[in-house]
């Protein structure tokens, strides 16, 4: 038994290589390409898989933990920034796609539930493929990105309950007890997990996590993260609630806490195994037989969905007041059928509002809308370009409201700070007196509920992950401080920060100069080595003292750094960068002295006292208790507890010691 589950997942991953490197080619995302294995090496196709079960719990632990990500991505604070684009968007996309679907379904004399049920299965679009196009071509932040990621998200929320409502919808919700009833029934049961979830999140998960934070062991906080998320997911299922709503609520109850970000990137590779297995068992259930035998039908019911499903969000977008150029882009965006169609289509079977036939026709055409998407995605700047030309009224070009530009706040030209030690608190306070955006990431869970309490924008993760690289949006960053102290970690860091960001600025703090050869070739701009950051520090405050003009000293710090610290490496060095510093050391020095009061200077003017003329001194200044007199006239009376600063030769400056009473301070200059 073992060896043919090894066998199909050799099959299984040999046909994925090669689909989706042909796909690479012709631009067809790695869904579709899922999609086609499945396909190809399923019972319908090359019947190279022989036991698809094993695929198909494969396939449920992707879609389980598909859920849980979403969960952990949604977060009450995000909603509140995009709550128009989310709330109203949303809530009109999926409404007006079940409306046209609906009355499209019952002109087919299709049952008002199973006219309803296709409408739920139409209304949801593909997170993964349509994310992913927009961040490859750089519009998650445009109008119609961000209005379509809001969309995106409100259907993945609004999923839930059509989950919950389709065995209402197929009349099993009570043992044939009355509809309301049998819609009562889960709402209760969906109220008792809110309240089980709501508490949880803000008391119990929080501290457990903490605690197991602290250990600092990877291995223990993936697998505490994987337990809340398959329990959650089978204390729901054992209520009669499905496995997926249990695991989208696992996510909700870290999304909320500090450790959501390195959760996400602890379980990404996971999550994205077990997906492709979810759409390669999807692609073994497709019959080719079925296909080939009614290709325009298919074709033809493709470019209907389309066209509803663009329509739908293109009108929506609309009437938010969005120009005509957003509604067309984002309705084209969203147009194909989406991952969560198949979960419902898979749900709906059992309980009657899909026939087989259906259910082979629907698997057809929603490979068709996804392999048509990217194409279409891509085109669709054109298409909104030539529907601009025609002449249409200027309220519907430049829309019907004032777009709001400040509905989500989004980091951007910003410094990640990684590592929140002296360093880190150092470059967060410059950066915050300087007015420059910056977010923290930093391992340590007590530092980060502590600063998290005082404001900073922190957040536990570990920045090797490119995952929560991403969260703090490493694209749009202007800079990267990589401030850790693990070698190994900061040389991880580094690269793949450049390999995310090529245009970001890396600087990073090594603690041996023998590294800062291998940080350039990984990618940094800057590296900052601790043992000679010391000393050139103490070198600049010790020259400071000589009175070397501060151009100079900078200058000379510049040029340390620039050659690689070669001359503090090497005892050989040039002295040259040192020589121009030119350190002629005179006998001349300024001092500052306190008018003691029993002084006969007490009461003189300066041009009494005869200090330039009886011991060649030069009044620089008087400071005068809270005031200062710099460059003071010669009409300038001395009074008692003055200190005044003057500058003169050595010898002659303390033999004024008698003449002034006190001698608080002699430093020579150049």
């Amino acid at each position: 038994m073992e060896l043919f589950l090894f066998k199909d997942l050799l099959i299984i991953f040999g046909f994925s290589i090669l689909v989706l490197l042909i796909g690479y080619r012709l631009h067809i995302p790695p869904v579709v390409g899922f999609l086609l294995t499945g396909v190809l090496a399923g019972p319908h196709g090359l019947s190279l898989v022989g036991e698809t079960g094993d695929v198909e719990t494969l396939a449920q632990i992707g879609i389980v933990l598909l859920l849980f990500g979403i969960g952990m991505e949604f977060s009450i604070k995000k909603l509140v920034q995009i709550r128009r684009l989310f709330l109203l968007g949303g809530s009109m996309q999926v409404g007006f796609t079940i409306l046209l679907s609906y009355l499209i379904a019952q002109l087919d004399d299709w049952s008002w539930k199973e006219a309803l049920f296709l409408g739920f299965l139409l209304s949801m679009s593909s997170t993964a493929i349509v994310l992913r196009l927009l961040e490859q071509k750089g519009e998650s932040t445009s109008p119609h990105g961000r209005l379509s990621i809001s969309i995106l998200i409100f259907q993945d929320m609004v999923a839930i309950p059509m989950i919950l409502f389709t065995p209402v919808l197929g009349g099993r919700g009570g043992d044939h007890a009355p509809l309301e009833l049998a819609m009562l029934w889960p709402m209760v049961k969906g109220l008792f997990i809110l309240v089980v979830v709501f508490f949880s999140a803000q008391r119990i998960v929080p501290r457990l996590l903490l605690q197991v934070a602290r250990t600092r062991n990877k291995e223990l906080f993936l697998l505490s993260v994987l337990t809340l998320c398959f329990g959650v997911a089978w204390l729901t299922s054992s209520l009669g609630l499905s496995l997926t709503i249990g695991a989208f609520l696992a996510g909700l109850i870290i999304s909320e806490s500090e450790y959501s970000n390195e959760a996400i990137s602890n379980i990404f590779p996971f999550q994205a195994l077990c997906i492709s297995f979810f759409f390669v068992s999807i692609g073994m259930l497709l019959d080719m037989n079925f296909v080939l035998h009614q290709p325009f039908t298919i074709l033809s019911l493709a470019m209907v969905i389309l066209l509803i499903k663009a329509s739908a969000a293109g009108l929506a977008t609309v009437f938010l007041g969005l120009p005509i150029r957003t509604a067309v882009m984002t309705g084209i965006a969203l147009s194909q059928i989406g991952e969560f169609s198949f979960v419902l289509a898979n749900t709906g079977i059992p309980y009657g509002l899909m026939t087989e036939y259906e259910y082979q026709l629907f698997l057809a055409v929603s490979l068709v809308t996804l392999a048509f998407s990217p194409v279409l995605i891509n085109f669709s700047p054109r298409i909104a370009n030539f529907i601009c030309k025609l002449p249409l009224p200027d309220k519907l070009l430049s829309g019907l409201r004032e777009q709001r530009r400040n509905e989500e706040h989004q980091l951007s030209n910003h410094v990640i700070i990684v590592g929140f030690g002296i360093s880190g608190k150092n470059l967060a306070r410059s950066s915050k007196l300087a007015g420059i955006p910056y977010t923290i990431l930093e391992m340590n869970p007590d530092t980060v509920r502590e600063q998290k309490r005082l404001g900073e924008p922190i957040h536990f993760g570990d920045a090797t992950h490119v995952a929560v690289l991403e969260h703090s949006h490493i694209h749009d960053a202007k800079a990267i401080a990589v401030l850790v102290n693990d070698p190994i970690a900061a040389r991880r860091i580094v690269k793949i920060a450049r390999e995310a960001n090529p245009l970001v600025y890396v600087i990073v703090r090594t603690r041996y100069v023998q590294e800062m050869s291998l940080m350039h070739k990984l990618g940094a701009d800057e590296v900052i080595p601790d043992e000679f950051g010391t000393s050139v520090e103490v070198f600049s405050r010790v020259l400071r003292q000589y009175h070397v003009p501060d151009e100079d000293i900078h200058k000379f710090v510049s040029d340390i750094r620039a050659d690689g610290y070669e001359m503090l490496r090497n005892q050989h060095a040039s002295p040259n960068k040192l020589s121009e510093i030119k350190l002629n050391l005179s006998n001349v020095e300024i001092g500052s002295f306190r008018l003691h009061s029993s002084s006969p200077l007490v009461g003189k003017l300066l041009s009494e006292s005869h200090l330039r003329k009886d011991y060649g001194m030069t009044v620089l200044l008087i400071r005068r208790e809270k005031s200062v007199l710099s460059n003071p006239s010669p009409e300038t009376r001395l009074l008692a507890d003055d200190v005044v600063v003057v500058v003169g030769e050595k010898v002659p400056l303390k033999k004024a010691t008698e003449l002034f009473g006190m001698l608080e301070k002699a430093t020579p200059v150049i």
